[in-house]
């Protein structure tokens, strides 16, 4: 059934596209690899798989325009994003899992409405690992995902991005919690800024969160996760060198474990510390490199509080046989200190270890643009 209706809403987006005189543009990614990971799972046992999105998220996305005169356009973006390994949908039960809105444009700026990011994801693909060896490749390496900078959805939200300022963009964003009665619960909020100058760019983005219902001692409206991150990059000749710091805070995390190693997930705050490199060898070669190191306080229900870090090393090259198509090779090292080594991959995969073990994982993929 999910299939029938994915498929009549390709097909009926392609007719519009043919009577709105191209107006609509059909565009997506296909990346699947091969990948070997060590340690995965409860007896830390090797694998060899078929994976998909390691690099960039498998993904078919439409995106329309309609000029509406004066300056002011009509605008809707709808992704889907899908395994290529077995064709099933990125999020179940979800067809545009990555991007359903609709909104407006013109000399003021941008605002949609829907299903979307927060500006944290813009500054995570300028100023992290992300850009360069993938999001699902580094999620681990970001407390997975916790600063959001691999891109995290909001339902029910709205964004506003302004127009270029002389090289600086902002960004506003608010979620709706639809809590009736209570404005706050499930409540989001984020803002900000860009400013890219020639070689030179720098950013920052801010983003809130609070719960939406009452989970005993804790409340709607409460506070659940607050995170920042700060980051900037120099293109060097043929070298782009990047880095990003983000602080992410959850003040209602607790681990339920007393004894042994807790989940780095269930950290009250966090501190993520991302470096790396891009060099053009040639026009179509790159070499790849970066180091992402973490340190975080974890809360325990019965002893009180610890701290653990983890450091991800990433080396990696990527040709481009085309400017649409690329082959890549990715190798990773995740090692952890006090706490549960959350993995490379990301956490759909379940390729975590079961203790604080280091963590290798090699990649050589096929990625392919339309």
């Amino acid at each position: 059934m999910k299939k029938t209706v994915f498929a009549l809403a390709a097909l009926g987006l392609i007719g519009a596209n043919a009577h709105a005189q191209s107006n609509v543009t059909i565009y997506g990614v296909v990346d699947a690899s091969l990948t070997y990971t060590s340690k995965v799972g409860p007896k830390n046992d090797s694998r060899f798989s078929v994976d998909s999105g390691d690099l960039s998220t498998s993904r078919i996305g439409f995106k329309g325009v309609e000029d509406l005169g004066g300056g002011l356009k009509a605008i809707f973006h709808l992704e889907n994003g899908f395994n290529a390994d077995d064709g099933s949908f990125g999020t179940a039960n979800t067809l545009f899992d990555r991007k359903s809105v609709v909104g407006l444009s013109g000399a003021f700026g941008t605002v949609t409405i829907g299903r979307q990011t927060d500006f944290l994801e813009d500054i995570g693909n300028k100023y992290t690992s992300v850009q360069t060896f993938g999001g699902n490749g580094v999620k681990g390496g970001h407390f997975n995902n916790l600063d959001r900078v691999s891109g995290a959805r909001t339902n029910n939200s709205i964004r506003y991005d302004s127009s270029n300022l002389s090289g600086f963009t902002g960004s506003l964003f608010y979620g709706f919690g639809e809590v009736a009665g209570q404005t706050s619960a499930g409540q989001a909020f984020g803002l900000g800024g860009n400013y890219a100058n020639g070689p030179f760019g720098i950013g920052l983005a801010y983003f809130q969160t609070k719960l939406a219902a009452d989970a005993l001692p804790t409340k709607a409206g409460d506070t659940d996760l607050k995170t920042f991150t700060l980051g900037a990059s120099y293109q060097a000749g043929p070298a782009k060198i990047y880095g990003a710091w983000s602080q992410a805070k959850r003040p209602l995390a607790t681990a339920v474990a007393s004894t042994g190693l807790v989940n780095i997930t269930t950290a009250t705050k966090a501190n993520i510390f991302d470096l790396g490199v891009d060099y053009a060898l040639s026009g179509n070669l790159h070499l790849l490199a970066s180091v992402i190191h973490d340190r975080a306080d974890i809360s325990r229900k019965t002893t009180g509080s610890t701290k653990g870090k983890t450091t991800q090393l990433n080396l990696g090259v990527d040709y481009f046989l085309s400017k649409r198509t690329d082959l890549y090779a990715m190798y990773s090292n995740q090692r952890a200190n006090d706490v549960n080594n959350p993995g490379v991959i990301n956490g759909a995969y379940s390729s975590a270890p079961a203790d604080d073990s280091s963590q290798n994982v090699l990649r050589v993929g096929l990625r392919h643009k339309f």
